[in-house]
């Protein structure tokens, strides 16, 4: 409070409030401010987090547009009702597996094909589920609903009893991982650029948020990896610049034997096929065998 004094003319003047009272009041409309830009920006990030997650982009074209003549397009209705497209191709010859592809987070299951083609022209069956509200499929993307799905997605690729290679791509690798911990009947579980957890990358990205508070999908691979019982086979590109590797290097120490990790020395998030990735899971697959 201003304190009170009185002038030769017996008027009573109120003293200036000092510097210190000012600088409290300035401050303290400060830390409001921020207090509620703060607030604004988790809300905004908590509210759109899975359109920085999921990115679907494009249109699905059909497989003979790529060239693949031999993969059928399957609408599978999931338990709940929702519908999701599925290309599919049955191996060569009996005995070969069959591969079951979770894709990355962008664009959509057609931007794949030239890595469907490499998997084909092996001879290996193809079964290509795209996720929730990506371009082909109903519903909306989310950690749970689409490891359902992938669960599903596993039961009807292994249904006629060939041996399935259960194949994760970035985003993917959370899916494939949690298939695989659920189902030891799989082959083979293949990481391409893997992450520890979502929430991990989110952490890293916003160090200034209470990620672990807000994050609707966590994706923990890291909690997950340790309970598959299959072969396990990283891969990841010492300069991605999406995933850093350390995220493969520290999966890798939470899997359970048997593991391989590879390290492809100059390769970034996308390159990891033009490298010898195919060849690498093709010789995995091959060394496992009885």
């Amino acid at each position: 409070m201003a304190e009170a004094e009185t002038g030769g003319t017996g008027e009573i003047r109120e003293k200036p409030a000092g510097a210190w009272t000012k600088f409290r009041r300035g401050l303290l409309k400060l830390l409001v401010a921020a207090a509620i830009a703060y607030s604004m920006a988790a809300g905004y990030m908590y509210l759109n987090q899975r359109g920085f997650v999921f990115v679907p982009s494009g249109e699905l074209v059909t497989p003979e547009d790529k060239g693949l003549e031999n993969v059928s397009v399957e609408l599978v209705e999931m338990a709940d009702g929702t519908k999701t497209t599925v290309w599919t191709a049955e191996p060569a010859q009996d005995g070969l597996p069959m591969v079951i592809y979770f894709h990355g987070n962008s664009s959509n299951l057609s931007g794949r094909w030239q890595r469907f083609k490499m998997i084909l022209d092996s001879g290996y069956g193809l079964y290509a589920p795209t996720y929730r509200g990506y371009a082909g499929s109903e519903g909306s993307p989310s950690e749970a609903a689409i490891i359902s799905d992938a669960l599903e997605h596993f039961d009807r690729a292994a249904a006629g009893g060939t041996p399935v290679i259960v194949h994760g791509e970035s985003l993917g690798t959370g899916v494939a991982t949690a298939v695989a911990a659920e189902r030891p009947d799989a082959g083979l579980l293949v990481l391409e650029a893997p992450y520890t957890a979502l929430v991990d990358m989110a952490f890293e990205s916003y160090p200034w948020l209470p990620v672990g508070l807000l994050m609707k999908d966590p994706m923990k691979t890291r909690d997950r990896i340790g309970k598959v019982e299959t072969p396990v086979l990283i891969i990841h590109g010492t300069e991605d610049a999406i995933i850093p590797v350390e995220h493969g290097e520290r999966l890798f120490e939470f899997a359970s034997d048997p593991k391989d990790l590879l390290i492809v020395d100059g390769a970034g998030h996308g390159d990891l096929w033009k490298r010898g990735l195919w060849d690498t899971v093709r010789d995995k697959w091959t060394g496992i065998q009885p």
